[in-house]
């Protein structure tokens, strides 16, 4: 599959007109232009975007001068009338609307393995329904290299840079793009330098810690070298909404070995996320727009420490389509190894850790990514939001991704999906919901009939049974959770929609 071309042009500040964008006629709209009398407006507008932009979504390297000269050097009327222009030419992924953008995070060079990407976030927007998808690829997932076997991703921008420096991003795009079957339209690269200078040009941000965090091995940067217990620090942040700055962010969005539930790299990847909208939250309550020194010192800071196959133009195109995007129509997934997850544990050939999907190829989680948008009717989730269900699912036939794709549509309906497997009967043509609350939640009960076209059966056989007590005996808390309804998925399943479009190419 082919993605854009990720190499990055110099762009012209001083003649904008130099950075035309390429675009075949027939792929431009040219609406008539309206004339205003208001250009402070239409100035004003244009700079918060940009600025809006760039840290929204770490998004946009102008090439060439400093970026702090070229903010006070920028020729404004003649800038903001390309920009205006340009910004008639579609976005790549408009005309479908579906524009994805990856996030990745990395060292930097001054960091030990600098050039692995420590965060990976595909980022998706719908402009029609003014949606955000934002979903985060774990470091540890298995993808093919060339010439090199399976590999972890989170390596691909390194071996790039490694031959081609200034290459990494487009290598990672293109790796996304061929496992998920979908076209990557931009890409962001941006350190942890940057990170941490954007955050504390912010003032820093608040952020909800949902646990009590204690880090006892967090690694000191500079001394790898260092004696074995001078090489860590003792990371401690207490429950509650908590005042970042920058280095602080870092460490909590970075931290690999904190105690409990926070431990795992799949929190890490949640804890990415709720920064990237802490500062999205700490951009739009500042009014930045009169405090030009600012402005300029944040820009310094991106355009030393990001890059981007984002053109100018883009940049403002893409700020008017996700502007108004609210935090109800962000929706954010995190691929991961839990019972309902789409990945399991392996390992590499040469006893590396690895994770893996279940099904064994790529398909459920194209499917996530397909349909990552679609929703289920709000009436629907209302009554599920009244009266909480949880639903084991297994799947009791020989095709291979049912369940999975089963609870990817259920979820979206509210329904806590607990745990998903096979059956141990698979010869299953008509799909079955083992009733465990006895009518007690009826109306969750008739939505996931309706969804399923499952016939309801109130007592369980004695292999299902058996079945279910070695699962719960697996368990690693000593208290598992006991399902409402068990659904059995049949042959009759595999066209089932579950009430939810499939927006699957």
């Amino acid at each position: 599959m082919k993605i854009s071309n990720g190499v990055d042009k110099e762009i012209n500040l001083l003649n904008p007109n130099l950075n035309r964008p390429e675009a075949k006629p027939e792929e431009l709209i040219r609406p008539a232009r309206r004339k205003t009398n208001k250009p402070f407006k239409r100035v004003a507008s244009v700079l918060i975007s940009l600025l809006v932009i760039y840290i929204i979504f770490g998004l946009g390297k102008p090439s060439g001068e400093k970026s702090a000269n070229w903010f006070y050097n920028l020729p404004i009327i003649s800038q903001i009338k390309h920009l205006v222009e340009s910004a008639d030419s579609k976005l790549k992924g408009e005309n479908n609307d579906r524009i994805n953008i990856l996030l990745l995070g990395i060292g930097g060079r001054n960091h030990d393995g600098g050039l692995l990407t420590d965060t990976i976030i595909l980022a998706g927007l719908k402009p029609s329904e003014k949606k955000l998808s934002l979903l985060s690829i774990p470091r540890d997932l298995a993808v093919p290299i060339e010439n090199m076997g399976w590999q972890r991703i989170n390596s691909v921008n390194a071996y790039a840079e490694t031959k081609l420096p200034g290459s990494g991003g487009l290598a990672v795009s293109q790796t996304v793009s061929d496992i998920f079957q979908i076209p990557i339209d931009y890409y962001l690269t941006v350190d942890f330098a940057g990170f941490e200078k954007i955050i504390d040009d912010l003032g820093g941000i608040k952020i909800k810690v949902e646990n009590t965090f204690d880090d006892y091995k967090y690694p000191v940067l500079g001394s790898e070298n260092a004696p074995w217990e001078q090489r860590w620090e003792y990371l401690h942040i207490d429950k509650g909404e908590q005042t970042m700055n920058g280095a602080l962010a870092l460490k909590y969005v970075r931290s690999r070995h904190a105690a409990g539930l926070e431990g795992s790299d799949f929190a890490r990847s949640h804890r990415q996320q709720k920064v990237l909208e802490a500062i999205k939250a700490k951009v739009m309550s500042l009014n930045i727009l009169f405090k030009p020194s600012a402005i300029a010192k944040i820009i310094s800071d991106i355009n030393a420490n990001h890059s981007t196959n984002l053109k100018i133009w883009e940049i403002v195109k893409l700020w008017g389509l996700a502007k108004d995007i609210t935090s109800e129509n962000i929706t954010s997934r995190v691929l991961d190894n839990n019972p309902s997850g789409l990945l399991i544990d392996t390992v590499g050939p040469d006893g590396a850790y690895l994770l893996s999907p279940t099904s064994g190829d790529f398909s459920e989680i194209q499917y996530l990514v397909n349909n990552i948008f679609a929703d289920a009717p709000l009436t629907d989730r209302e009554k599920v939001k009244q009266e909480p269900a949880a639903i084991e699912i297994r799947n009791g036939t020989w095709i291979n991704g049912l369940a999975n794709r089963m609870a990817l549509d259920l979820e979206k309906y509210g329904f806590n999906i607990i745990r998903i497997g096979n059956s141990g009967q698979q010869n299953f043509q008509k799909s079955v919901i083992y009733d465990l609350t006895y009518g007690e939640k009826i109306q969750a009960l008739t939505i996931l009939k309706n969804k399923t076209n499952a016939n309801v059966a109130l007592g369980m056989p004695e292999w299902l049974i058996n079945d279910l007590a070695k699962e719960m005996a697996k368990e690693p808390t000593s208290k598992p959770i006991q399902p409402d309804f068990i659904l059995i998925l049949g042959r009759d399943a595999d066209q089932t929609q579950s009430g939810i479009e499939n927006t699957a190419q």
